[in-house]
């Protein structure tokens, strides 16, 4: 008995079966009228390839029982009819002379329009949140007797309390702010001895983190942001798990993880993926290789871990009801898995977007990945979009260089954006001022305000799909370093006895309320503004400091114009007059000041304009 609760509390035993031999079965549940009707279910227990499965389901068939050299583990595989009444299945495992043990596979209804879910677009601004460190909504989960790391705000590495339930307590602050959907770092359990508060070592791709709270508040959390008008974005983790997932203590085959579950790290030479020239060598460690020893690498190519993973990620966007997809170092992953997984995704969702992250500052790298390229080795994704780190790169160092330099300042973003010809589509790029894993912007652009403000401007009405990190709105800082702790810091205002508080302005700076309600009108501006959203972009090569570009529909014509010069400078509408013909005037949408057609447009110094075309 002792062994069996020590086991429990391990996690290596759901207290679920802790009676019987089964010990996991996942998934558990599953939905009728998926477009795959088959599924398959990794089922583990003492000896548990001895017994022999059966079931009695009108409309399910058991199709296929397959077992590995680990005779701990069955990977059963189930036909589903279309036409099949939701309800429990009751499999069944006997074996001579034992009593026969029983799991109950969930099969529910899908939510009506399931399939054809309306996904986050160019009309969005994605919200990114390190949930541990934006408002602790439930103390009472901040250390619970099933996780073994316990709360500790004073570690900048350590976990901070913040949950589910404190971003459900603030979607009214996010859609006010002019936010759209929410993307929350990995929510799943990190049940590790350090450093688990950022989710992507994830120890039960089932469960969420007791600390955040439970699978039914990630759901409650969706259902509540779409009342809001907010759609919910989550991040997905396939290269990878940690080291205390409860495989690791007896895996289901020696190839289960990469280098037979010993760790070799990663060269993280990604371009091995696109070099004619590479080494299988190069190319197999860069897939193969881990990234710490505290997260093994997961072997893809191993069937059965490959069915896993893309039903995993099914089954949290049926459950929670996503509106789309960040996926975590996508490159580092096996590339014809990430077909199957990337086609699997828009086969039985063909509207949803997603997003991974390839973390290179060439286009011609990054644009590799995305659905419709075709690649010089003919290799074929479905993936609909990608981060756009060389734009983020472009436009950090864009504004803090002298653009009377040759090829500097603000002519970076300009050349930068003269390489969208290698993506296929390049609107449907996600585009950022930072993210969880790079200095703050505003420490990007050394707290230069004016800066902070025009890189905004930036990316809010350039071509793809905007995302700010969480603190954006007041100006957060890391001055001391680029750790990852210091970067995501605590939201002011998240934690019951917090002095400053974000979310109400208590005792905010000057700065910081400015910062707020510049970004919130711009924000707000922005979702009704339809040409910023699909419209064409038109730029015009910087000159003295000066670049602009169009943003046109049939709807609306937007012109945007940037003066990195220190003093003001006027500029001539009719530089323009290509994609501005018959304009009767212009209206900045943030100041309501207005210019005739045929005169000189003021833009301040270190400023901008984002200019109605009437």
């Amino acid at each position: 008995m002792k062994k069996l609760i020590l086991l429990i509390l391990c996690g290596l035993v759901s207290p679920l079966f802790a009676q019987n031999v089964i010990q996991k079965a996942e998934p558990s549940s599953w939905w009728v009228g998926m477009k795959d009707p088959a599924v398959q279910i990794l089922v583990y227990g003492k000896d548990i390839a001895t017994y022999m499965p059966s079931l009695s389901y009108k409309g399910v068939s058991l199709m296929k029982v397959n077992k590995t050299e680990n005779p701990n583990y069955l990977f059963i595989d189930l036909k589903i009819a279309q036409a099949t009444v939701p309800g429990e299945v009751v499999i069944s495992f006997t074996k001579p002379g034992q009593k026969a043990e029983k799991f109950n596979f969930k099969l529910n209804a899908r939510e009506k329009g399931s399939a054809q879910r309306k996904s986050y677009d160019n009309s969005d601004v994605i919200y990114l949140i390190t949930p541990d460190r934006f408002a602790n909504g439930n103390p009472a989960n901040d250390n619970t007797p099933d996780t073994i790391e316990k709360t500790d705000r004073s570690n900048k590495d350590g976990r901070h309390g913040g949950d589910i339930r404190g971003v459900i307590n603030h979607l009214d602050f996010i859609r006010d702010m002019g936010y759209t959907t929410i993307w929350n770092m990995p929510l799943m359990e990190n049940n590790q001895k350090a450093v688990t508060y950022h989710g992507y070592a994830i120890s039960d791709f089932y469960k969420t983190d007791p600390r955040y709270g439970t699978n039914e508040e990630f759901r409650e959390l969706s259902v509540k942001a779409k009342e809001k008008g907010l759609k919910l974005i989550m991040d997905v983790v396939l290269n990878h798990c940690g080291i205390a997932h409860w495989w690791m203590k007896d895996l289901p085959s020696k190839d289960w993880i990469n280098f037979e579950g010993k760790f070799s790290p990663t060269s993280h030479k990604r371009e091995t993926h696109q070099d004619i020239h590479a080494s299988k060598a190069d190319a197999k460690n860069h897939v193969d290789g881990w990234f710490v020893p505290s997260m093994p690498d997961l072997n893809q190519r191993n069937p059965f871990m490959s069915k896993y993973l893309i039903q995993n990620t099914i089954w949290w966007i049926e459950y929670a009801g996503l509106a789309g997809l960040r996926i975590d170092t996508y490159p580092y992953s096996d590339k014809q898995f990430l077909t199957e997984w990337s086609r699997r995704m828009l086969e039985e969702y063909p509207s949803l977007n997603m997003v991974g992250e390839e973390w290179s500052l060439k286009p011609s790298i990054v644009s590799y990945w995305q659905k419709g390229k075709k690649n010089h080795d003919g290799y074929v994704s479905y993936l609909p979009g990608l981060m756009d780190f060389p734009l983020q790169n472009a436009v950090a160092e864009a504004l803090n260089e002298d653009d009377k330099k040759y090829n500097q300042g603000l002519t970076k973003i300009y050349q930068t954006l003269a390489e969208d010809f290698l993506y296929a589509g390049p609107d449907n790029l996600v585009v950022f001022p930072d993210n969880h894993d790079m200095s703050r912007f505003f420490t990007q652009v050394k707290e230069n305000p004016a800066l902070f403000k025009m890189g905004l401007a930036y990316f809010l009405t350039t071509r793809g799909v905007p995302q700010l990190y969480y603190g954006t709105e007041i100006g957060m800082t890391n001055p001391k370093s680029d750790a990852h702790g210091e970067i995501r810091g605590d939201f002011p205002g998240g934690w019951e006895g917090d002095v400053r508080n974000a979310f109400t302005g208590q005792n905010l700076t000057g700065q910081e309320k400015e910062f707020m309600a510049f970004l919130k009108k711009l924000l707000n501006w922005r979702k009704t503004a339809t040409s910023i959203h699909d419209g064409k972009l038109i730029q015009f090569a910087p000159q003295h400091g000066i670049y602009a570009y169009t943003r046109t529909n049939n709807k609306e014509r937007h012109l945007i114009i940037f003066n990195k010069n220190e003093s003001a400078k006027t500029v001539d509408p009719g530089s323009y007059t290509e994609v501005l013909a018959g304009a009767a005037g212009f209206k900045d949408v943030l100041t309501d000041e207005t210019f005739p057609a045929k005169e000189s447009i003021t833009v301040p110094g270190s400023g901008f304009r984002i200019l109605k075309v009437n």
